[in-house]
């Protein structure tokens, strides 16, 4: 079975981040795998270890990305792959990024591609089902189960916490979210072993593409961290009173109501 992995490099939001004029400060910013792609890879590898195959991650990043896929090499994936567009691309969006994947996979025999649900950075959840759609193959998202038997696939999906229960067949693209399963740290042999894991570099003119194709369709205007959180207010007095107070509040200083 051939399993890919789409993973992206995210900012670990466990760190503090700096935005300075609309942009986030890099310099010193610690970066992860994004946690959604974690349950992916586990999965993956999991799936693997039960009906045979290999599983490859690939992502598109720059040079420190390769960081992220030897963290999932030595989870235990077992090729990786970094489409380097440092040098080639300023900006790119959803858009850019499945087309890019578009190109990748376009000759690729693939069974099954897994994705995180969302990246915490930006948060569209586009571009599984995106490469999905280009790629002429059924995709399900926020999934929580998945189990594969033959050539069919039966997959629990999170419905706004109830469940949905599809069956499908291979080929097909799935996002993966927290209770599909618990991510594995890499161990120090898994560790060692990624380290001869096979690691393929390729830019965008390796799929035949040209900046003009991969142009973004949207911009981002600004950048900015949310407001500071204020003090609470804690209402005193009879709970009649509390309420009138309390709807003051919400209808002139919050205007709620």
């Amino acid at each position: 079975m051939n399993i890919y992995v789409l993973l992206k490099k995210t900012f670990d939001t466990e760190e503090k981040i700096n935005v300075s004029n609309g942009k986030i400060e890099e310099d010193g910013a610690e970066f992860i795998i994004n946690p959604y792609d974690e349950y992916a890879v586990e999965e993956a590898i999991n799936q693997r270890d039960e009906h045979g195959g290999e599983v490859t991650v690939v992502t598109i990043g720059d040079e420190e990305s390769e960081k992220q896929l030897r963290t999932a090499l030595a989870m235990g994936a077992d090729k990786a792959v970094l489409i380097n567009t440092e040098d080639d691309l300023e900006d790119g969006d959803q858009f850019t990024t499945a087309k890019i994947l578009e190109a990748f996979f376009e000759e690729k025999d693939v069974d099954l591609l897994l994705a995180g649900n969302v990246a915490i950075d930006e948060a569209s959840g586009q571009v599984g089902p995106r490469l999905a759609e280009s790629l002429g193959i059924p995709y399900i998202t926020t999934i929580t189960s998945l189990k594969i038997d033959g050539d069919k696939v039966n997959i629990e999906k999170d419905v706004e916490g109830d469940v949905e229960i599809i069956e499908a067949s291979l080929p097909v693209l799935v996002t993966c979210q927290q209770g599909l399963n618990e991510p594995r740290y890499p161990s120090l042999p898994g560790i060692m072993k990624a380290k001869k894991k096979p690691l393929e570099e390729l830019e965008i003119d390796d799929l035949d593409l040209d900046e003009d194709e991969v142009a973004p369709k949207s911009k981002t205007i600004d950048i900015f961290l949310p407001p500071e959180k204020e003090a609470g207010r804690v209402l005193e007095g009879e709970m009649n009173d509390q309420v009138t107070e309390l709807v003051s509040l919400l209808k002139h200083e919050s205007k709620v109501l």
